[in-house]
């Protein structure tokens, strides 16, 4: 394995540092609001966020045992269970203590790191219509992602090319479709259909 491209962590240490300073800015009733996530109100998303920083390799390997091993599962019953017994600012601080953590996402690498930052960050701070990650950051993120990291979202673009028109990067193959790079990373990774973001239905 060869090391962990630089940018990629500096990336990573910025979007924490950036959305830590939205975060503490927010009150209950923007902490109970709906998230992107469905099923999740932004208080379970950021104690999805912290969970990374929150368990040991034993704690995280029970819970996957006690969810039989779906990820989605565990996740969601550690964010429910989390979000429960933590407080918002408890939350918000756990983030902040946490924003140079080394943590990389098994199989996603550093760039699994970033990504995770900016689609959670992004479900967060849409709804609420705070700032987006700079366009740059959000190319960093899908250009360092492997196929297998955006199919894992399971989105057809139905033979569309999304393209970026404020960032170097684009995703899929066919038609040609600009677009900021905050729609791009909302579509592939599921959570805005692409008739929202474009106008176009067809």
């Amino acid at each position: 394995m060869g090391s962990t491209d630089p940018r990629l962590v500096e990336a990573t240490h910025a979007e924490r540092e950036r959305l830590a300073h939205l975060f503490a800015d927010l009150g209950p009733v923007q902490w109970s609001a709906p998230s992107l996530c469905h099923g999740w109100r932004n208080r379970e998303v950021l104690a999805h966020m912290t969970m990374p920083f929150r368990l040991s390799g034993l704690g995280f390997l029970g819970g996957m045992v006690r969810a039989r091993f779906n990820f989605n599962r565990f996740a969601d019953r550690d964010a429910r269970a989390t979000a429960d017994a933590t407080s918002d600012a408890e939350l918000v601080d756990l983030y902040r203590a946490n924003i140079r953590h080394p943590w990389r996402p098994p199989g996603g690498g550093q760039a699994g790191a970033l990504g995770h930052e900016i689609i959670h960050g992004l479900d967060i701070t849409e709804p609420l219509r705070l700032p987006a990650p700079p366009p740059d950051r959000i190319a960093l993120a899908l250009g360092s992602a492997g196929p297998r990291n955006l199919a894992y979202f399971g989105v057809d673009l139905a033979g569309r090319r999304l393209v970026a028109d404020d960032a170097d990067c684009s995703v899929g193959i066919g038609e040609e479709l600009r677009l900021p790079a905050r729609d791009l990373m909302l579509v592939v990774t599921g959570r805005r259909a692409l008739a929202d973001v474009t106008g176009n239905a067809n």
